[in-house]
């Protein structure tokens, strides 16, 4: 029998023929980015919520959500302290100095270190893969990327962390107005687009256009360049203390005189120009294109690359009316017909591999070597990474690009074999420092009596149902074996070669589908 690599090739040709899997990219089959699926049956909308508002189904989170109605799953998860979160607590407790303020950081770490940085995207990974509070961590990944700021990158070595605690993770299921204002005050924004730097008589203009075109209205809103000069104007004051790392505000360095951004109007005669500032940042943040902006975004999360118009125009009036509030305008995007009819859409690579943590129970070791379990988070930091997608890593302002076009390569089809290979046979990380992927417990309890059956069980229990047939039929070639050929107790199917199989049958296309 040919080794596994090269069986692997074999069956990328074997299930693009099939309509499988197609060799540009991960693409998902045909039709699925941009058509509607068909009515799903209940189980299908139970999968469907958790691909989206989850990391990735397991069976717990199958069972949890099937003994009561998906609203209430909804409603539960938007008040996430309502939701004990031991895994995540134990997540947070490997990393204590992601506790500490700004001035602690500066006083006990290495100037320019990267460590707590790094610690703080471990600690991401971590709670995303683990944490019960499933959709809080899915809205800290798309708030983290709508209010991007490059982590790890030298200028942010010492509050990139706080940032995360005090403005996304404070605010991400609160309001956006109330995030927009405290992404504007964190030396950690301000330094990031060198709004820290900015002066009357020099004012950055980063800031000031990033805040019009990335974080609030966008480039269709209409503004000028004299306007996106003025938006930098507005902003002058804004500042970091040197000696403290926290937020200052120098009225000797603001700009005065009259300015003007869309309707936003201001004589801007004081010297101390925070009242102005902080005007123009709700303002900014109840402007409808901003709700357009964030409405679109959210579609194109959490249901197609292409938005439904008349969904974002709903949810952009909703989040108008709620004044800014993000509960509701999720509760009616999951309770839409938009969502639940969804196309499907392709799992990034971040979330591709939170999904096969989840799906084959890789788990954080609980006993007393923390050293071991922050190695593991490493390890999996690492190959995040070398999927070209750790957390919050993404170099420009705008964040990671949340549409299937953006991912699609061959050399991102084979990392993401490999990943899946690497975990479920538990080569990286190893069992040293995760609670490593058990191949035999993802079998039934009955030995299946045939290789059909084998597969089916499989697919079952990892995908949460059946193989398309063409699919099957390529994973039973690449065993070497017929559908109904008997399965014996000494298989070697059942035994060294079951985390190929389990990770071949991670490699479909169903598995990639968010």
């Amino acid at each position: 029998m040919l080794d596994a690599a090269v069986s692997r090739r074999g069956l990328l040709a074997a299930g693009a023929v099939a309509g499988g899997l197609a060799a540009a990219g991960p693409a998902l089959p045909a039709g699925a980015a941009t058509s509607s699926a068909p009515r799903r049956t209940l189980h299908e909308r139970r999968l469907h919520l958790l691909r989206r508002a989850t990391f990735g189904p397991t069976p717990h989170s199958l069972a949890a959500l099937s003994r009561g109605r998906m609203s209430h799953w909804v409603e539960l998860q938007l008040h996430p302290g309502r939701i004990d979160d031991p895994e995540g607590d134990a997540v947070r407790a490997l990393y204590p100095r992601l506790q500490w303020s700004i001035p602690q950081v500066r006083a006990g770490v290495d100037e320019f270190s990267w460590d707590l940085m790094f610690q703080l995207g471990q600690a991401t990974i971590g709670q995303a893969a683990w944490s019960r509070r499933q959709l809080f961590e899915v809205m800290v990944d798309f708030w983290s990327n709508h209010l991007n700021v490059t982590n790890p990158s030298d200028n942010v070595w010492d509050n990139r962390h706080d940032y995360d605690r005090n403005v996304v993770r404070r605010h991400a299921l609160g309001t956006f107005e109330s995030m927009l204002i405290a992404s504007a005050r964190h030396p950690a924004m301000l330094r990031y687009l060198n709004q820290a730097d900015s002066t009357k008589d020099a004012p950055n203009e980063n800031y000031g256009r990033e805040l019009l075109e990335l974080h609030t209205v966008g480039v269709d809103a209409g503004y000028t360049e004299r306007m996106m000069v003025d938006s930098a104007r507005i902003m002058t004051g804004y500042t970091v203390d040197d000696d403290t790392g926290l937020f200052a505000y120098d009225p000797s360095i603001h700009w005065t005189g009259e300015v003007r951004v869309l309707a936003f109007s201001a004589t801007n005669a004081a010297s101390d120009g925070r009242d102005v500032a902080y005007s123009y940042l709700r303002y900014l943040a109840r402007h409808p294109a901003t709700a357009h902006q964030l409405a679109r975004k959210l579609v194109v999360h959490f249901v197609a690359d292409q938005p439904p118009p008349r969904l974002v125009s709903h949810l952009a009036n909703v989040y108008l009316a709620n004044r800014t509030a993000i509960r509701p305008v999720l509760r009616e995007l999951f309770a839409s017909a938009a969502f639940r009819d969804a196309p499907r859409k392709m799992r990034r690579p971040y979330e591709d591999v939170m999904a096969t943590l989840r799906v084959l129970d890789v788990g954080l070791h609980r006993g007393s070597d923390r050293a071991a379990a922050r190695s593991g988070l490493e390890s999996l930091y690492w190959m995040v990474d070398s999927a070209g997608h750790a957390p919050s890593a993404w170099g420009l302002p705008d964040g990671y690009p949340d549409v299937a076009t953006a991912w699609q390569s061959a050399g991102g089809v084979l990392s993401r074999w490999n990943i899946h290979q690497s975990l479920a046979a538990a080569w990286w990380p190893d069992s040293d420092h995760v609670k490593a992927a058990n191949c035999r417990a993802l079998l039934p309890r009955t030995r299946p009596a045939t290789y059909g059956g084998l597969v089916d069980a499989l697919s079952a229990r990892l995908l949460f149902g059946r193989l398309p047939a063409a699919h099957r039929s390529a994973v039973l070639t690449f065993c070497g074996v017929h559908a109904g050929t008997a399965l014996p107790a000494d298989s070697e199917w059942l035994g060294w070669r079951l985390s190929h199989l389990v990770a071949l049958i991670l490699d479909a296309p169903a598995h990639l589908v968010r």
